[in-house]
């Protein structure tokens, strides 16, 4: 279908303001604060969810409604430059956090601050660069046949504030409630945000909760099928595993903890056994995982790039019309040409120029393969992780093979990641975006300008807050155990230093593969078997929250649908909340204050509701979505 055969909402002989300094700057600050609130979350369960509707909402609120704008097309660069920090963020939280465990454990130095935005701001370029080649195939020509969800679900969320629809609302109270609950919770410590128990008579077993807002948001906004999946792999792990391995380890002294099965448990409890062996397991379940998606998608990759190679600039020899018009090919190439030599010759960027070439050769195969995923499954859904372990082991084996090895070749392979995490990340988000825009009526160089936008101010705050959250806790820690870059920190370690326990790894590969074979979907099993079962468990509340709004009675199928949107925007205000909430927290952590830091002082010393609070307050959390979501279908 070509742009003559679809017409938008606003068609492309009319002009409406659209890149302003009020969309700039509104951007540039949502893209910030979704960032930092995606990498908080990231660092803490692993996933990150697309910020694209919360920003639509948010967007609607402020200039709509506050500043009384009325023009949809700048409603939409909002959203445009808005979501693409959460991008940057994901990416860079998946790989860049291993720099910072090697340095803490005293072999090598911390990345400066300038190294991990320029790795931020190069990828985000590339994966904007590289996505717009492939527009016209992706979005002009498959629209009826690739839905880009999250793409259409922005622009119906942009017209309905067009005709009077509401909704910011919905964000506005999760992000207060889940701000006051995590300030309760973690900064005057109140009660405990994570429960754990061990399960008597059933040796090596265990079960908990994290009882955090964000978790809750995370299962709403993935329902309750892909919770059920993650939640599935946690019990397979904590319920079955565990207590095997407790049953037949003994004292047997098992590599990598170097103490018997039953002084560890004895010492650490079911915790300490998954540390020590069962994420090994749930490592090699990812890695097959993303091998198997990618192996999927193969035949759509390579559709992908001869229509692309057909596509481009086409009717290039006529003017195009305004809805029509791309960024310059001389423009894209330079640009991407650009961020290349930037990261060969920076002296910051500890990459040579054949990790460089390897780097923008993945860069483009997976920027492909992102924009036409997000198409069918949605950017929340996109394997990122599963293309980072990709990139990381044949990077590490490159590097290794052409002699570049020890911490050089470590911290090169995860330097190369990063970038391509980035990228792939950031190119899904493009496309989405792209996809909105063709649907309203948007101009597509100007949103591409807005895409860069964004991934410039976000990588600009992506070192600080990785500093930040590595000074005040530390990565791997209980606060912040960072689980996708220690997961990528532990497949370049087992590559080049050849450390890995590869019985427990294959053993997750066949896990995966098993799965497969059953039917069910592999990486989101394979997470939750990686995954703590303390994080899965509310992550599968959440998601039954969402079955309960699906299931409950309604006039009508298109209420219904209300309802469960008016909570997928609470549910993302939870995330957002808890994030900016639990940076400030990391700001006291490392602010000096009576013997201690600020975070101490504020803590209330003696006063705490214990288990059961924990578990009220949480239970007020669920509650309180349920009941915003059916709230939320009484809109007109």
């Amino acid at each position: 279908m070509e742009e003559k055969d679809f017409q938008p909402y606003i068609p492309a002989g009319r002009v409406l303001p659209e890149l302003t300094g009020v969309s700039v700057a509104l951007g540039i600050v949502l893209a910030v604060v979704f960032g930092g609130a995606n990498a908080y979350l990231g660092l803490r369960v692993g996933m990150t969810v697309s910020a694209s509707v919360p920003a639509a909402v948010i967007s609607m609120g402020v200039v709509r409604k506050l500043l009384r704008r009325d023009s949809i097309l700048e409603n939409n660069m909002v959203q445009t430059i808005g979501s693409a920090g959460e991008s940057v963020a994901a990416g860079a939280i998946f790989t860049l956090p291993a720099l910072f465990m090697w340095a803490r454990e005293g072999r090598g130095e911390e990345p400066g601050l300038f190294t991990v935005g320029l790795i931020a701001l190069c990828g985000g370029v590339l994966g904007v660069l590289l996505m717009i080649p492939l527009r016209r195939a992706l979005i002009v020509k498959e629209h009826a046949s690739l839905p880009y969800p999250e793409g259409r679900a922005c622009a119906q969320v942009l017209l309905a504030g067009e005709k009077g629809g509401r909704g910011s609302g919905a964000v506005f109270a999760g992000l207060g409630g889940a701000a006051g609950y995590k300030l309760l919770a973690d900064g005057l410590g109140l009660f405990p945000s994570r429960l754990l128990w061990q399960i008597p008579g059933y040796r090596g077993a265990g079960f908990g909760l994290e009882t955090l807002p964000a978790l809750a948001g995370v299962g709403y906004i993935c329902g309750a099928r892909v919770s059920s999946y993650l939640f599935a792999g946690g019990v397979l792990g904590w319920l079955v595993i565990l207590p095997l391995m407790a049953l037949f380890g003994g004292e047997m002294v098992l590599f990598p903890a170097g103490v018997s099965v039953n002084a560890l448990l004895a010492a650490e409890g079911p915790s300490g056994l998954w540390s020590h062996f069962l994420r090994y397991v749930g490592a090699g379940a990812v890695a097959c995982g993303g091998a198997i998606s990618l192996v999927k998608s193969l035949p759509l990759i390579i559709r992908t790039f001869r229509a692309a190679v057909k596509e481009y600039g086409h009717g290039g020899g006529g003017a195009q019309p305004r809805t029509g018009r791309d960024l310059p090919l001389g423009a894209v190439l330079g640009g991407a040409l650009a961020a290349v030599l930037v990261l060969w010759l920076a002296p910051a960027v500890p990459l040579g120029l054949p990790a460089v070439l390897l780097a923008a050769v993945l860069g483009f195969f997976f920027a492909a393969v992102s924009a036409r995923m997000v198409g069918l499954i949605g950017s929340s859904n996109n394997p990122v992780s599963g293309m980072a372990i990709a990139t990381l082991l044949l990077s590490s084996l490159v590097l290794k093979g052409a002699g570049v090895e020890g911490m050089a070749g470590m911290t090169a392979a995860i330097a190369i990641g990063g970038v391509i995490c980035v990228v792939a990340s950031i190119a899904g988000d493009t496309s989405q975006d792209l996809k909105t825009g063709f649907l309203v009526g948007a101009t597509p160089w100007k949103q591409q300008v807005g895409e860069l936008i964004g991934a410039a101010a976000a990588a600009a705050a992506m070192g600080a807050i990785l500093y930040l959250l590595s000074a005040a806790w530390g990565y791997g820690s209980q606060e912040l155990p960072a689980p996708q870059a220690t997961l990528m920190k532990l497949v370049v370690e087992g590559v080049m230093e050849g450390n890995l326990p590869w019985n427990l790894v294959i053993a997750g590969v066949f896990l995966a593969l098993t799965a497969e074979i059953l039917g069910v979907p592999v990486l989101p099993f394979a997470i939750g078997l990686y995954l703590p079962i303390y994080l899965s468990a509310p992550i599968m509340l959440g998601g039954a929250a969402r079955w309960a709004v699906e299931k409950s009675r309604a006039p009508s199928a298109e209420i219904r649908e209300k309802r469960v949107q008016s909570g997928v925007l609470c549910a993302s205000g939870l995330i957002a909340g808890e994030g900016l909430v639990g940076i400030a927290l990391a700001v006291l952590a490392v602010i000096p204050a009576g013997g201690g830091t600020a975070a101490d002082v504020l803590r209330l010393d003696g006063i705490s509701l214990g288990a059961p609070g924990s578990l009220a307050a949480f239970a007020l959390v669920l509650g309180g979505l349920y009941l915003l979501a059916r709230r939320g279908g009484k809109s007109p």
